[in-house]
């Protein structure tokens, strides 16, 4: 076995490789650009060298300081994450050229499908049924129109070495399809350093479900069951799920059993990934395979008992597979929410900055379920622009997919992220979703139900009862505090009262708390009762109570009388007040935000990549004013109505934080 191994990443996943080869009792080496001095994975890793720049195009993936830091450090082997240089067949030659082994598939392996045009002319080959595209290289935008008309919108447009969603559009007609064409180039030069570009049909309606197999370099393959990758944005995962709660066990083996052949075909030996679009009727096509480690391989793990990193590296060192495909079992139900830094209330839109308080909710056991969080962050460090904005990957496993939401739920709410925009909100409230509960979800989830973008989330009134006796509860109990801390005035000792009212979302409840040594009984003014138990003190900023015997987990702040309280995606304003002092608040005026309908404002902290208007130009809904590069993405800036450009204030090549002004309109 190897005794050193470099791992060519960053982030969660180098810190995961960390992790088992730890186990294995391997040590580790970890590689850094300026902006990672002093990130998790170097923290985490045997020893650490430095390899550049912040910019991935001036570290990351350039394979001489790859190469350098191998020979540097003596390791035998290089695991290469996802993303990056992971399905870079260049880096597997040099690697294999200094004698060190890659910890993924053979070089031709990497060639023939890790190369998103080349895996589909194998997959028609094979007689694998593929999605209707063209595969051969397109040189322009106006190519790009002509193959689109060719095909019928809407059509994808792909980067040939994408992944990550990085270099993908949608285009519905031909103007979208050229500016689709550019910004696809454009990412992918930027992400992968190669900007080919194909085009294929954009079915609607999908299920995006991928197949896990394991080869080894003696013949071996099997395939660990399949993933639920549906809920996506911009054509990046969200959420993901093992088994799928669409398939039945004639699909999956259907599914199983062709991914392996494929896999053979081409000599596969490492962990891969078949991913399939299948429509309703379970019909399923051929995307893509991925030649290296996925994002969401932890749900696979969960509930099969297998180390897909311990088994890559066992087969890097030649070792044949210990595990047959009849051990390949499915236990229970495994969910895995992907943390990003991003603002789901600015349609996703990056968000960068220091992680004032990184929290996040304690792995192992709970209750029947068990919690995992891989992630690559720390409390005070700080997230870049430079890259992918995923800060973890929060996994639950249960015996059920039932049990697998209501764990994460519980573990969502205890999940605290402060400093920066997030989507901890949003993927809450997916969990509470109807159509995700049900499991009849597709790949245009969120774009069906979020058309306007993700608002927030309303709870209905047995959650808002249950949430203002909680409040009322804690507020007693801060109360109790205060007049400690103040004492008596002349004669007259302070005391607590009973009778207060809670507002929150635009409902105000009257409310008589009746405390005892255990917790209190909140009454309502219709008669219902709740009781409210738990240890909150003033201070804390989660709480954990029990309402009625059932778990309620709040993020709390403290704000003017009451309580800014957090939980199943909602944001709660909450005032508890005396009685007189709701009569008066009710007399109050409510303060206007200001108009900013004549700005554009910059969504994200970002790069100008191009402005396409001048002062003076007269632009019409939807027109394209300006790019914004960030996180390695490109987001083009559209008017929202007609009107005049008065005065632009950026120019490309500047860098602007959120809300920027970048231009103003009469």
């Amino acid at each position: 076995m190897f005794d050193k191994i470099l791992i060519a990443n960053r982030g969660e996943i180098a810190c995961r490789v960390i992790k088992t080869a730890r186990k294995m009792g391997i040590k580790t080496v970890a590689v850094y650009s300026d902006a990672d001095r002093h990130a998790l994975h170097v923290e985490m890793a045997d020893e650490a060298i430095h390899i550049g720049p912040p910019q991935a195009n001036q570290s990351y993936i350039v394979i001489d300081k790859i190469m350098d830091a191998v020979k540097q450090s003596g390791a035998q082997a290089v695991h290469p994450g996802y993303g990056f240089l992971s399905e870079n067949p260049k880096f597997a030659e040099a690697l294999a050229a200094a004698g060190v082994a890659f910890v993924g598939p053979p070089v031709g392996a990497i060639e023939k499908m890790g190369d998103k045009i080349t895996s589909k002319k194998i997959a028609q080959e094979a007689n694998v049924s593929t999605v209707p595209g063209y595969m051969g290289l397109i040189e322009d935008a106006d190519e790009a129109v002509k193959i689109s008309n060719e095909i019928g919108y809407p059509v994808m447009i792909k980067a040939s070495a994408g992944g990550g969603g990085k270099g993908m559009r949608i285009a519905w007609n031909d103007d979208e399809c050229r500016e689709g064409f550019q910004s696809s180039k454009n990412e992918a030069a930027s992400s992968f350093g190669d900007d080919r570009i194909f085009i294929e049909k954009f079915v609607t309606q999908p299920r995006h479900i991928e197949i896990q197999v394991l080869c080894d370099a003696h013949g071996n393959g099997i395939w660990l069951n399949e993933r639920e990758c549906s809920i996506q944005r911009r054509n990046q995962k969200v959420v993901e799920e093992a088994p799928s709660p669409f398939l039945d066990a004639e699909t999956r083996k259907a599914m199983g059993d062709q991914s392996v052949a494929l896999a053979k075909a081409v000599g596969y030996a490492s962990a891969g990934t078949v991913e399939f679009i299948v429509d309703g009727d379970k019909n399923f096509y051929f995307l893509e395979m991925n030649t290296r480690l996925q994002v969401e391989h932890p749900v696979t793990e969960l509930i099969t008992g297998v180390d897909l990193v311990e088994q890559m590296i066992r087969v890097a060192n030649g070792e044949p597979l210990s595990i047959t495909q009849d051990d390949v079992q499915i236990n229970g139900w495994a969910i895995e929410n992907r943390l990003y830094a991003e603002d789901p209330y600015r349609n996703f839109l990056p968000s960068i900055g220091r992680l004032t308080r990184y929290n996040p909710p304690a792995e192992g056991k709970l209750g029947d379920g068990i919690v995992r969080n891989d992630t690559g962050v720390f409390e005070g460090g700080e997230i870049s622009m430079y890259y992918d904005p995923m800060i973890a990957k929060l996994c639950t496993w249960a015996p059920t997919r039932e049990g697998a939401i209501e764990v994460m739920r519980n573990a969502l709410d205890s999940f605290e992220v402060e400093g920066i925009g997030h989507n901890l909100p949003f993927v809450a409230a997916v969990m509470d979703h109807p159509k995700f509960i049900s499991g009849e979800m597709t790949t245009a989830f969120i774009a069906e139900e979020y058309p306007d973008g993700f608002e927030g989330v309303t709870l209905d009134d047995d959650h808002l009862r249950r949430v203002a006796a909680a409040a009322a509860a804690m507020n007693r109990v801060a109360e109790i505090r205060r007049t400690r801390v103040t004492g008596t005035v002349g004669n007259h000792e302070r005391r607590v009262g009973t009778e207060w009212n809670v507002a929150l979302q635009g409902i105000s409840f009257d409310v008589t708390t009746e405390a005892d040594r255990d917790g209190a009984t909140v009454v309502f003014s219709d008669g219902e009762k709740l009781r409210v138990e738990g240890d909150w003190t003033p201070g804390d900023s989660l709480s954990r109570m029990n309402i009625n015997g059932q778990p309620l987990v709040l993020k709390v702040d403290k704000i003017t009388q009451g309580f800014r309280l957090r939980t199943r995606g909602a944001d709660l304003k909450v005032n508890v007040r005396s009685p007189r002092q709701a009569e008066l608040a009710a007399l109050m005026p409510e303060k206007l935000p200001p108009d900013t309908s004549k700005l554009l404002l910059c969504p994200m902290p970002g790069l100008i990549v191009k402005v396409d208007v001048e002062e003076g130009d007269e632009v019409q809904e939807g027109q394209a004013l300006c790019t914004v590069e960030a996180m390695k993405m490109e987001n083009i800036l559209r008017a929202e109505k007609k009107g005049i450009v008065s005065k632009i204030n950026a120019a490309a090549g500047e860098s602007l934080a959120v809300d920027d002004v970048i231009m103003e309109f009469e």
